[in-house]
């Protein structure tokens, strides 16, 4: 096992450790980590990193791009100022880290002091229907009858997990396996790529001889390493024809069942769906199943997933598998899986399951910033206990799943983020005319630029309408996540989101106008948020006047009390006076 700083690369589990939290990596991540982990100090070109793990395959140098990016996010690395990864222009990169040998504790875990120990399929929990939907459309497969299952979730709900799970439930060799895994292009996307390294990942297995000579005779266009050696150029290359390949899976299928998997279909080329789609319509009889995982509405992608889906669906030629989050109770059982005890500490479980929204990957993220900050320790007898209270909702996102947001957002253009931050002010509801109050733009261009948002992105939809007390109709909508909305409203400068806050409270004033009472906790929030601590106070008190003249008097304290804790943060000469005044209107409030 080696390590750098807090990680330990699992040799012999192909996994990474961070303070013995296992972080699961994909194939090829793993595969470029461990190269450059085995190569510390010394610059390795790209030539040499492709020639290594993709051996006789042509592959666009921009993957490594992408790989190199998913592994900076897990290790929190940061290009500009590299602590592991340094990316030398044009030539390569090199492991900047020091590397040490270190050893294993039992199961090839580290040997971590304050570390959960995880059983092996601690994060996999509560998807035994979607199993049994999975193990049903492959005896349907084995029968000759072909599948195309499609398995949908938001990221990190655990689409990878659930084919994991199934994977292994059927891993005694009755099937073969071929998986490929699709990129997000910074380019061009490179035709076809999920098909061949699914394809070279067949050739490589145990039914590799065969499925080989299969290819070599039926679709030698498709066999891995064509035209590398013997067929140099791209004119002497045997043509890829879409039909040759799918005859040839299907024979190789014809002595043992193939399961075919794409994962992160939302990134594949319209060449390799153009395949999904015939392998689909195909009316022979063959033992095959396509198994593919994908994203909804993902803004990176284009139509061609939509269209397929919707096209295969509608002809009952697909499946669809929705994942959802995870329940309370299941939360429960994965948090006792990941600490290694059934007795969790008293407020853990509703806590983590408020914060993460049952996403597992949330859920795992969330455990560790919480061993990691020190909010859970190990008492004397090794069992986890909650050593002080848990932080606040807004109290900030964990690094991990702050830079897996991030990467999201960055995908989207200027004018996307922009209208996304000023939704972020709201809260996780926000209306598209608070967004347009905030951007000083036309509130029914702004709405139409959120059903824009909602049809292409995920973590975005719509919710419904609210009427203005002009009599007009607004939409509002909601993020699919709190921490979507955390990480965007943390990302802007504390000047720009006072200038929009207060645009916001002057809306809602003119929105209520004559009735400002009726929204004055609104208005507060935003001037607070402003820094605008006078106004904030001075909007409570009128509330306050208006809530006792309507004898509502608790009403009337409560905001009155809230309006003076506001005035502790003004100056000495404002702060006495804006005091007296609340503590006139609480004594009256009192009589």
């Amino acid at each position: 096992m080696k390590q750098f700083c807090s990680f330990r690369l699992d040799t012999s589990n192909q996994c990474l450790w961070r303070d013995g939290a296992q972080i699961a990596l994909p194939p090829k991540p793993y595969a470029i980590l461990s190269y450059l982990v085995d190569n510390p100090g010394r610059l390795i070109t790209h030539d040499e990193l492709l020639d290594e793990l993709w051996p006789e395959t042509y592959v666009q140098p921009q993957v490594l791009r992408t790989y190199m990016l998913e592994l900076r996010k897990v290790l929190g690395d940061d290009i500009d100022s590299p602590r592991f990864i340094q990316t030398i222009p044009k030539r390569g990169y090199t492991f900047v880290a020091h590397v040490t040998e270190s050893g294993e504790a039992k199961n090839g875990a580290p040997a971590a002091a304050a570390a959960p120990q995880a059983a092996p399929d601690s994060g996999f929990i509560d998807r035994d229907e979607e199993l049994g939907r999975l193990q049903a459309a492959l005896e349907s497969a084995v029968g000759g009858q072909r599948q195309v299952v499609c398995i949908v979730g938001a990221a990190g709900i655990g689409k990878t997990a659930l084919v994991d799970a199934f994977l292994r439930r059927n891993q005694s060799g009755t099937i073969t396996v071929a998986r490929g895994q699709c990129v997000e292009a910074l380019g061009r996307r490179e035709e076809y790529y999920p098909l061949m390294e699914a394809l070279a990942h067949l050739c490589a297995s145990a039914d590799g001889e065969r499925a080989s000579r299969v290819l070599a005779r039926i679709a030698p266009g498709w066999a891995p390493g064509a035209g590398t050696e013997e067929q140099p150029t791209a004119s002497s290359r045997p043509a890829r024809m879409p039909g040759e390949l799918c005859a040839a899976l299907e024979e190789v299928a014809g002595e043992k069942p193939l399961v075919l998997v794409f994962e992160d279909l939302h990134w594949s080329d319209d060449a390799t769906l153009g395949v999904i789609s015939a392998l689909a319509r195909r009316r022979t009889p063959a033992r095959l199943m396509v198994l593919a995982t994908y994203r909804p509405q993902d803004g990176s992608a284009d139509q061609g997933l939509k269209l397929l889906k919707q096209d295969l669906l509608m002809r009952r030629l697909c499946i669809e598998l929705a994942l959802g989050p995870l329940k309370r109770e299941a939360v429960g059982r994965m948090l006792s899986g990941e600490l290694g005890q059934e007795a969790l500490p008293e407020a853990l479980e509703g806590f983590i399951f408020t914060r993460s929204e049952g996403n597992p990957l949330f859920v795992k993220a969330m455990l560790e910033h919480l061993i990691a900050e020190r909010y859970l320790v190990r008492n004397e007898s090794g069992a986890w206990r909650q050593r002080a209270t848990f932080p606040e909702t807004d109290s900030g996102v964990p690094d991990q799943l702050s830079q897996m947001i991030e990467l999201e957002i960055e995908r989207l253009g200027a004018d996307d983020q922009r209208l996304l931050e000023a939704a972020s002010l709201m809260n996780v509801a926000f209306p598209a005319w608070a967004v347009a109050a905030a951007l000083g733009e036309d509130a029914g261009d702004i709405e139409e630029a959120c059903d824009d948002l909602a049809r292409r992105l995920y973590f975005v939809r719509r919710a419904g309408e609210d009427e203005l007390p002009d009599g007009t109709r607004s939409a509002f909508y909601v993020f699919a996540h709190g921490l979507y909305r955390e990480v965007l409203y943390q990302r802007q400068t504390g000047s720009r989101r006072a200038r929009r806050h207060t645009r916001i409270a002057e809306r809602l004033a003119q929105l209520f106008a004559g009735r400002e009472v009726n929204v004055a906790p609104e208005m507060a929030m935003h001037y607070e948020a402003a820094g605008n601590w006078q106004r904030a106070a001075s909007v409570l008190v009128a509330a306050a006047q208006n809530a006792r003249e309507r004898r509502a008097h608790l009403e009337a304290e409560a905001l009155l009390e809230r309006a003076l804790r506001l005035a502790e943060n003004l100056g000495e000469p404002q702060r006495r006076a804006l005091e007296q005044e609340i503590r006139g209107e609480i004594g009256t409030a009192h009589s």
